[in-house]
């Protein structure tokens, strides 16, 4: 059972600080003249969440300006998101000192008492009002009370929360059974996970493989196995398979997912990082990552949950230095790595991205998910001779090809494709239909690829029109009717068709010379140069012959093509 992301946030409560509009803003924080422009670049760093300026700006302001809350909210707020947690405790305890903490304020002295080790704080602060949320609250105190020494008073404090707060009692209880897992008791954390003694019981992909390690440490190998095979399959992830090969051997499982009390906590923050993803505030989840990963720096799924937030906000360089964080000796290493690769891809520096991968690749050559992560990026920059190796580097690897390959042995066949090598491309594309026959984007590539070299056409129609009944809204695939009617010559059964595709991808170059061409088939020529004209517009494109356009714009298609075709 999972948190629902409302539920989450309901009992997470943090609320970030929003960043009014300009005027408004100065009006309210007493904004001097001469702070507006740290204040405005601040304020458009928040906006784009760029978190490290956002810090830096607010922060700048606040030296010049000490007492105003307002800046100090906001730099404390962007160092946090920034991952540099001591300068946000720094400017939480002054929010705090001031009279006036906000509930993020409260959220970082909390994790600071937890990292400090001074529970007793934790405890106290709570009792004075200082209040974080609901659940962040209740096992604040569970928690606090367990580093204090007193597993009584910890499991007291869950029981109260479980009681008291229905809402909270299936994450309550998994807590619990950690709680009683860390002191050894895992027989009673096993009845807990299983819900035989209590109620469902909230679990992620790490609690279940918490759940296995306990099952393994009372000797219940089998039972274990089973778990592991129903949430997960095959095949593993890294980390489950390292558990995995240690049940099978009828090895116990060490249980770390947490160690201390401070690590329980930081499995809280994680836990609500998780259910807040796709909330209204895209900043929250990114919130508890941070706070997660504060108290257990080496928290493997707060690592590449956190990582993967940041480079949804486009913080590409701060999800590459979250993933640095990594230990190399972590089943979860390789996950990282392959985050890495992406966030330094979608900064813009496909080389290192590519590099990087290599360099992976040859430190993992057993690797199939590496191999085809490099074959992705390669076809991406239309490497697609490079491409078409590390394809079949990660195919090589695989003992037995089955259906859920279909998509690795499909790009492959693109890159194939693409490099003039059909002859290898096409039964390659026709061992995919056999897995997945009514996959549209198969049939689709497929299909254009037969009628772009006028080869089994009617073959080609009716793997095009299964296409389009599969994924009728693709303007792609709807562009491949078109020009497979124009290429048998059915120009009128053409022309809707391709103003549909043009009407679903009005801005793609292809289609719109497509669109052109089919029009001039039927003598509609003044439209036709119309769509010529708006194809070169939006151009470039690969796939585009920017000479030829043009040159059917001047002598019209008939001429044009035979000029280009008798240069050839």
């Amino acid at each position: 059972m999972f948190l629902s992301s409302r539920l989450a946030r309901s009992l997470a409560l943090a609320a970030l600080l929003p960043v009014a509009p300009m005027a408004e803003a100065q009006q309210q924080s007493g904004i001097a003249p001469g702070l507006a422009g740290a204040f405005l670049t601040g304020r458009l760093a928040a906006g784009t969440d760029d978190f490290v300026r956002m810090a830096e700006s607010y922060d700048r302001a606040l030296q010049a300006d000490p007492e105003n809350a307002f800046f100090r909210e906001l730099a404390m707020q962007g160092w946090l998101l920034s991952g540099e947690f001591e300068p946000a405790a720094r400017l939480a305890a002054q929010t705090a000192a001031a009279g006036e903490p906000s509930q993020v304020a409260v959220l970082i002295l909390q994790t600071d008492a937890f990292l400090r080790g001074v529970y007793a704080e934790v405890i106290a602060s709570l009792e004075d009002g200082l209040r974080t949320g609901p659940l962040t609250d209740a096992m604040a105190v569970a928690w606090a009370n367990l580093g204090l020494g007193s597993m009584s008073d910890a499991l007291d404090a869950m029981e109260r929360a479980v009681n008291e707060r229905p809402e909270i009692a299936p994450f309550a209880l998994y807590q619990q059974a950690l709680a009683l897992a860390l002191v050894g008791d895992m027989e009673r954390a096993a009845d807990i996970l299983s819900g035989d003694a209590e109620q469902p019981v909230s679990l992620s992909r790490r609690g279940v493989l918490a759940h296995m390690a306990i099952l393994s440490q009372l000797g219940e190998f089998e039972a274990a196995l089973a778990l592991a095979d129903a949430m997960f399959g095959s095949p593993a992830d890294d980390d489950v398979a390292e558990v995995v090969a240690l049940l099978q051997d009828e090895q116990p499982v060490p249980f770390t997912t947490i160690t201390s009390a401070r690590e329980g906590m930081a499995e809280v923050y994680f836990t609500l990082a998780g259910a807040l993803i796709g909330d209204q505030s895209e900043w929250l989840p990114i919130v508890y990552g941070r706070l997660a990963l504060a108290l257990n720096p080496e928290h493997g799924d707060a690592i590449l949950l956190t990582g993967q937030l940041l480079e949804r906000a486009g913080q590409h360089d701060l999800a590459d230095q979250t993933y640095l964080m990594m230990p190399e000796t972590s089943p979860q290493y390789l996950g990282a790595e392959l985050g890495r690769a992406n966030a330094l891809y979608q900064s813009g520096q496909s080389d290192a991205a590519i590099d990087s991968l290599i360099a992976l690749s040859a430190a993992r050559p057993d690797s199939v998910l590496v191999f085809s992560s490099l074959g992705d990026l390669l076809r991406r920059e239309e490497r697609y001779s490079e491409a078409a190796q590390a394809y079949t580097m990660a195919i090589d690897l695989i003992e037995t090809i089955e259906p859920r390959h279909w998509v690795l042995l499909y790009t492959r066949a693109i890159s194939l494709e693409r490099i003039g090598e059909w002859e290898q491309a096409e039964p390659e594309f026709r061992r995919v239909l056999e897995f997945v026959p009514d996959e549209p984007q198969v049939l689709n590539y497929l299909g254009y690829s037969l009628i772009e070299q006028r080869r089994n056409l009617d073959e080609a129609l009716d793997m095009i029109e299964r296409a389009v009944e599969g994924d009728p809204d693709s303007g792609y695939i709807t562009d491949s009717l078109g020009w497979a009617f124009y290429r048998l010559g059915r120009y009128e059964e053409a022309v809707p068709v391709m103003e549909r595709a043009v009407e679903l991808l009005p801005r793609d170059p292809i289609l719109n010379d497509h669109l052109g061409d089919v029009y001039w088939a039927v003598g509609r020529y003044r439209e036709a140069r119309f769509q010529w004209r708006r194809a070169i517009s939006f151009a470039p494109h690969p796939d585009l012959d920017l000479d030829l356009v043009r040159r059917k714009l001047e002598v019209g298609k008939d001429a044009a093509l035979e000029e280009f075709e008798g240069a050839e």
